[in-house]
C-alpha cells in the first residue's frame, strides 16, 4: 500500500475521521461502550491517522506522557478491510515517533490479547496477568525506545 498517507498534526477534520474510524472498530465492531470508547484524554493526547489515496481513514491510535519519560499508546485501530497490510505498523511507528518527541523513553499499552503477536513483533513484551477491559482480556506490554 504504498499510496498510504500520514497524519501526525491533525486538523478538527483529520480528528473526526480518526474518531469515525474508532467507532466503527471499537463500537460498532467490537461492542466496546461509547463511553469507554472516548474519555477526556483525547483533548490531550497526539493522534496519528494513516490513509488511503482517497482519504478514507485506515488506521489511527493517539499517544500521551503518563510520567516522566513514560508514553502510553491507546486507541490503535486499523479498519478491517486494512488489516494485514502493514497500516499497524505505519500507526505505530508514528505514535513512538511522538512518544520520543514527548519525551518519552519507554512505551506502555494495554494490547487485546489477540494483538498481542502483532505488539511482539515490534518489540513490545507482555508484562503481569490477564485483566479485562470493556469485556475484553488484555496484558499490560512495555517496550524501550531507541537510544533510551
Amino acid at each position: 500500500m504504498d499510496d498510504l498517507r500520514l497524519l501526525t498534526d491533525l486538523d478538527a477534520a483529520a480528528l473526526a475521521r480518526a474518531f469515525a474510524l474508532r467507532h466503527a472498530v471499537f463500537v460498532v465492531e467490537q461492542r466496546v461502550p461509547l463511553d469507554l470508547e472516548r474519555d477526556d484524554n483525547d483533548a490531550t493526547a497526539r493522534h496519528v491517522l494513516v490513509e488511503d489515496g482517497g482519504g478514507q481513514a485506515l488506521g489511527t491510535g493517539r499517544v500521551r506522557l503518563v510520567a516522566p519519560a513514560l508514553a502510553k499508546v491507546e486507541r490503535v485501530a486499523v479498519a478491517g478491510a486494512a488489516r494485514g497490510l502493514g497500516v499497524g505498523r505505519r500507526v505505530m511507528d508514528a505514535l513512538e515517533a511522538e512518544a520520543a518527541r514527548l519525551g518519552a523513553r519507554e512505551v506502555t499499552l494495554a494490547a487485546q490479547e489477540s494483538a498481542i503477536p502483532f505488539y511482539v513483533a515490534l518489540g513490545y513484551v507482555a508484562e503481569g496477568e490477564r485483566f479485562w477491559d470493556a469485556g475484553i482480556p488484555h496484558r499490560k506490554m512495555r517496550r524501550g525506545l531507541g537510544g533510551g
